[in-house]
């Protein structure tokens, strides 16, 4: 879907570039996570291919034609749900979705969408009487309203009670399964490990990482199991290689003990981010 090479941003009057010679491909029909601390240049990149911000240095294709040989008609391919939810606070959920309807040549049925989503009841209701979690929702309805062969997604589910997260991946998944493809940006790397084909973390405007969640954890985790078991009363600890658990040392352990919890020595991707970025999550 998109080919991006030796990209390179500076806003005006900045002394560094917010995004500095970075090179990815987004393969269509898959969830493309991009990670970083704030003001790695996440936003940015986003900004820059839906054609938000314009003056930038690089090559970026979509569907094989440069991004800059696009008119209007490429909004028509692409839905955009940004972090802060955006929507006219004194027009009710159902207006609001009507004017933004209109920018477009074609459009679906949001019934489906709002009931899925929990806002059908309320659609009739004023936004600016939405809480945050219902206004994110309805932001995310709209990104879906053209039918879009790209979703831009920023933190979707930040904010979003776990039931309505999950309902909200569910439809991420669908989309993907019906051959769409994601740009996703989030800092709860439970999503990203649960949602994401391939990650790419970027750190002060530079691509670090790009591979699978799975490569990811196998690179920088351990390949251990750990075994934890009761003696004399207490909860004793022991790690084995890989190759140690086909020994008859390991074997005579989970027959003798009372093993308590086995764990492979997996690291998580919030271990990888602190790793890649050198920054701890917030939030």
């Amino acid at each position: 879907m998109f080919e991006v090479r030796g990209l390179k941003y500076k806003y005006p009057n900045a002394q560094d570039y917010a995004v500095d010679g970075i090179d990815f491909e987004i393969r269509q029909g898959e969830i493309f996570g991009f990670l970083g601390p704030s003001g790695a240049g996440k936003s940015t990149t986003q900004k820059i291919l839906i054609k938000l911000l314009k003056d930038y240095q690089g090559e970026i294709l979509y569907r094989g034609k440069k991004l800059t040989e696009y008119s209007d008609e490429f909004y028509q391919d692409i839905g955009v749900s940004f972090e802060m939810p955006i929507s006219f606070s004194k027009l009710t959920a159902m207006e609001n979705l009507e004017f933004f309807r209109r920018l477009y040549k074609e459009t679906v049925d949001v019934e489906p969408l709002l009931r899925r989503v929990g806002l059908w009841e309320d659609r009739h209701k004023k936004t600016g009487e939405y809480s945050k979690g219902m206004k994110i929702r309805l932001n995310f309805v709209r990104a879906l309203l053209n039918n879009p062969k790209m979703l831009f997604l920023d933190e979707p589910t930040n904010g979003i009670d776990p039931v309505n997260g999950k309902i909200m991946k569910d439809m991420i998944r669908e989309f993907r399964a019906q051959g769409g493809t994601v740009f996703l940006t989030s800092h709860i790397m439970s999503d990203v490990d649960e949602l994401c084909d391939r990650v790419a973390f970027i750190v002060n405007g530079k691509i670090r990482e790009v591979d699978s969640p799975r490569n990811l954890k196998l690179k920088y985790g351990k390949r251990v199991v750990r075994v934890e078991y009761r003696e004399n009363g207490n909860v004793v600890s022991k790690e084995f290689t890989m190759e140690e658990i086909k020994t008859p040392a390991f074997f005579e352990l989970l027959k003798t003990k009372d093993i308590e919890t086995l764990h492979s020595g997996e690291t998580t991707l919030e271990d990888i981010f602190i790793k890649v970025t050198g920054v701890a999550l917030h939030g």
